[in-house]
């Protein structure tokens, strides 16, 4: 099917390019290097890291296996997109917004995580066909194989938790493969990179959930926690780590981003930063205080997203959506994504980089604004001259690299 796919779209832009004054003037190189990324980009196991899809799934009108392109404000991932845009698989987050660190703010985070893991394994069994729920390594090549888009699942943010444990291995055999150790603000194991230091990095609790990821089989997850955090998680982990949708912050200075000494650390730990495509992280946005004083104006409303209901959160998210219709922001380029990932292959490595979008999470750059336009991320590289090799390793090598090491590790301290 992939294959398939290739060959129209690699046919598409050869009589594109030929009818083009490009091709007149450049003596058909791009039509050529049109050519390589597909062939490139098909032949790649194509993995990313990071989506907050799952967030549609809660609304039960939403259908995973529809193409939802051009619709009013659609959302940027489903399966017709996926095979268009040849990506094999994908983490699909289980998002909960930090709430009251308290006992029923814990009950109510776990209750909507339990909700959006439900949701996403519906999504998956509705379209059988052609998605399967992915837990191993392995899986991704046994399901692209199969012509079947691999749903992986990773739990963003360790609020759910609560003071239980037990609730790691509960959401391990529920699918989560990966857990981001807090969001935006700072929780019960550790700092976040966009609050105020509490905690000095990782807690005693913190401490014990890394164990038990690390006892399970589960990857750290670094994206989104302070930099004290993330030094500490390095240290703690008897496994690599991932970021499993960051930037580099020597590019754009957001405390979101890795800096140069947390690139090396990561690649010292034999860990991988997946490259987010969210605009504001790859490059600082111009000024538009009319949509930053709206989109403030939701979080009050919206109480900062946290403990809504699923009628709440559909407002929320329409709401949202018409800012941003409203107040259009200048986004960044496929090109600034690749100056990004040249910038990590620099400094940490051509095995330590990769990519996850933070598709429908707020990712989206000009160039690739959905799943469907994956491919000009693979043409971009192929411009630049990275190798069939090196753009195999982007694409999913370097993730999966970390993810058997974890597997490994499980298997033998169980």
């Amino acid at each position: 099917m992939k294959y398939l796919q290739i060959i129209l779209l690699t046919v598409f832009l050869v009589f594109l390019s030929k009818g083009s004054e490009v091709y007149a003037r450049d003596g058909g190189k791009e039509a050529r290097l049109q050519r390589k990324a597909a062939r490139i980009h098909a032949s790649a196991l194509t993995i990313d890291s990071h989506n907050d899809t799952p967030m549609w799934f809660t609304d039960t009108s939403f259908n995973f296996g529809v193409n939802h392109k051009g619709k009013q404000h659609s959302n940027r991932v489903d399966i017709p997109r996926m095979e268009e845009g040849g990506l094999d698989a994908a983490f699909f987050a289980v998002f909960v917004g930090q709430g009251d660190r308290t006992q029923e703010g814990n009950g109510k985070a776990l209750n909507n995580a339990l909700k959006t893991f439900e949701a996403i394994h519906q999504s998956v069994k509705s379209n059988s066909k052609k998605s399967a729920i992915a837990t191993r390594s392995s899986d991704a090549r046994k399901l692209e194989k199969e012509g079947k888009r691999a749903v992986f699942i990773g739990l963003e943010n360790g609020y759910p938790i609560g003071s239980d444990l037990g609730n790691v291995q509960r959401f391990y055999m529920l699918g989560a493969r990966y857990i981001t150790l807090c969001h935006t603000r700072n929780n019960d194991l550790c700092d976040a990179s966009t609050d105020t230091m509490e905690h000095n990095g990782i807690t005693v609790f913190g401490k014990q959930v890394v164990r038990e990821m690390n006892r399970l089989g589960m990857m750290i997850d670094v994206s989104h926690i302070s930099d004290k955090s993330f030094f500490d998680a390095l240290e703690l982990s008897s496994t690599p780590v991932i970021a499993s949708h960051s930037c580099s912050r020597a590019l754009c200075d957001n405390p979101r981003n890795l800096s140069d000494d947390m690139l090396k650390a990561l690649a010292e730990k034999d860990g991988v930063i997946q490259m987010c495509i969210l605009s504001s992280y790859v490059k600082t946005p111009l000024p538009n205080p009319q949509r930053d004083s709206a989109q403030q104006a939701l979080r009050i409303k919206y109480n900062g997203f946290r403990d809504l209901s699923e009628d709440e959160m559909t407002r929320a998210r329409h709401e949202w959506y018409e800012t941003d219709e409203k107040y259009p922001q200048v986004l960044a380029t496929v090109s600034d994504v690749a100056d990004h990932i040249d910038h990590i292959v620099k400094i940490a490595g051509i095995r330590h980089v990769g990519i996850g979008t933070d598709f429908d999470g707020g990712g989206a750059v000009s160039g690739c604004e959905d799943v469907s336009e994956m491919g000009n991320i693979t043409l971009e590289l192929v411009r630049r001259g990275y190798s069939r090799r090196a753009i195999k390793l982007i694409w999913g090598r370097n993730l999966l690299r970390v993810m058997k090491a974890v597997e490994n590790y499980s298997v033998k301290h169980s």
